[in-house]
């Protein structure tokens, strides 16, 4: 009786869910879009989610009509020096050369043509951007989400942060609401507005997968800052100058970078807070350059190895950031911050990373007054640094640089530069692998009597005015027995 009643309660559970599935694949045959009153089958976990998904359409209608395409033009002369016909006389004049190679015998050089994105931050058109977009451009055209083109002029740009300023005239524009950066957590909901491969204005969306991101990319400025929001939202070259916004379509941050080894998007994204761009728009509109403060320290990687780290002293159950150096003249030395020194907090805030600590201090303008707290023998000590305008030179930096030269120098002594008619200088000897073998046809024996236009009396001065030096400059000297003064050229030098 039981073995009858368990087949017979089986089968008549085998017909109800057959009946079951009928009646749904019935229901579903005739449903239309029209149809919103359908009750679902079947209970899932998220029918009683009282968090439902984020939305992103107010986000996205919010912010996308402040959202440019910025398109540039950058003119190339034509090439000074004349190519030669590499055929010789095979065609028995060099009028078939120049009929494919440029009437005049010369190659030309195409314009070069980009774009990229950029955000309105004023109802009658200032626009914020990437440096690197409009960077060297001849021509810059604006198109607004309304498809209307404006020409465009650069107000002010800074290399350090990679950011840029421009106008274009224009009435009642739709202004982006920006946000506060500080305010940006780990796991938080983001979009990413741009004009990525020269297609429409794009959304994408994805999460803040890391704060405060130093990845080394920003080549362009004397003392970059990389502080980047970093997220996975999707973006593409294009992007750079667009909007990272939050869901409730404040500006977050300016997109700047990626991480790719194909150059298009490949998982992460990389854009400049929002605070710190108000800081930098701000010194722009009102000064016509970025005012930036200096610390005065050069900072321990996060990578060293243990070797270093006991030199340093460094101790890892201390969260901070460690000084490796300061310069001698700088705000921190002159405050008593010294190398070894763990800074901890800057006006009562956590500092753990450089690029946090960087962006701090970059927010701030010459002359302001911070409250720096560091660790020195396990100690807390809280200090008043005063920041300066320059950026200072290190000990380390100075020897680098003397030593990319690739020579041995002396100090030429008083009585040699009385005999030779000069107030002193610095006489190179042995010379190896390096700048001056690579860039010059100095000799040893040559004495040098300035760099750039700083006079130079021993290696320590050299150093100096080496670390003053940027791109490209002159070394002036002479040979013992010759009146004749020599200039040598050397480019794109790096301290």
């Amino acid at each position: 009786m039981k073995k009858q009643l368990k087949i017979i309660t089986f089968a008549l559970g085998l017909v109800l869910v057959m009946a079951g599935l009928t009646l749904f694949a019935k229901s579903g045959k005739n449903n239309t879009l029209q149809q919103n009153d359908s009750i679902p089958a079947l209970k899932t976990n998220y029918t009683n989610n009282i968090n439902p998904p984020v939305d992103f359409e107010n986000a996205a209608i919010a912010a996308v009509p402040s959202v440019v395409h910025i398109k540039t033009v950058t003119k190339s002369n034509e090439v000074a020096e004349r190519q030669q016909n590499p055929f010789g006389n095979l065609f028995g004049d060099d009028d078939l050369f120049k009929r494919f190679f440029g009437g005049n015998g010369n190659m030309v050089v195409p314009d070069q043509r980009a774009s990229g994105s950029g955000v309105i931050i004023s109802n009658d058109g200032y626009i914020v951007t990437n440096n690197h977009v409009v960077d060297g451009a001849t021509e810059i055209t604006v198109t607004l989400n309304d498809r209307k083109n404006f020409k465009a002029k650069v107000i002010g740009t800074d290399a350090n942060t990679d950011l840029a300023i421009i106008k274009i005239d224009g009435k009642n524009l739709p202004v982006m609401q920006i946000g506060n950066s500080d305010d940006v957590h780990l796991g938080q909901w983001v979009l990413a507005i741009g004009y990525p491969l020269n297609l429409d204005v794009t959304v994408t969306q994805g999460i803040v997968s890391a704060k405060s991101r130093n990845i080394g990319i920003n080549q362009q400025g004397a003392a970059p800052v990389e502080s980047f929001i970093q997220t996975d939202a999707a973006v593409n070259p294009g992007s750079s100058g667009g909007a990272l916004v939050n869901t409730s379509g404040q500006l977050i941050g300016i997109t700047s970078a990626i991480a790719s080894p194909t150059g298009s998007y490949a998982g992460y994204a990389y854009s400049i807070p929002s605070n710190l761009m108000k800081k930098v728009v701000s010194d722009i509109m009102k000064y016509g350059s970025v005012q930036r403060g200096y610390l005065g320290i050069s900072m321990a990687p996060e990578d060293l190895d243990n070797a270093k780290k006991k030199e340093l002293g460094i101790n890892d159950d201390i969260n901070g950031v460690w000084v490796m150096e300061t310069d001698p003249t700088g705000a921190a030395a002159e405050a008593g911050i010294k190398k070894g020194d763990a800074i901890i907090k800057i006006n009562g805030e956590a500092v753990t990373t450089g690029s946090e600590l960087a962006e701090t201090i970059a927010r701030h303008k010459p002359g302001d007054k911070l409250a720096i707290t560091f660790v020195r023998n396990n100690r807390e000590n809280t200090v008043d640094v005063t920041l300066k305008s320059k950026l200072g030179s290190f000990p380390s930096q100075r020897d680098a640089a003397i030593k990319s030269l690739g020579a041995e120098f002396t100090t030429v002594s008083k009585e040699e530069a009385t005999k030779l008619g000069i107030a002193g200088g610095v006489k190179v000897g042995k010379i190896g692998e390096g700048i001056l073998n690579d860039q010059t046809t100095i000799k040893p024996g040559f004495i040098i009597t300035k760099v750039g236009d700083i006079e130079v009396k021993s290696p320590d001065d050299l150093k100096q005015a080496l670390s003053k030096q940027d791109g490209n400059f002159e070394i002036e000297g002479i040979y013992p027995g010759k009146k004749q003064i020599y200039y040598y050229g050397i480019n794109d030098f790096k301290k």
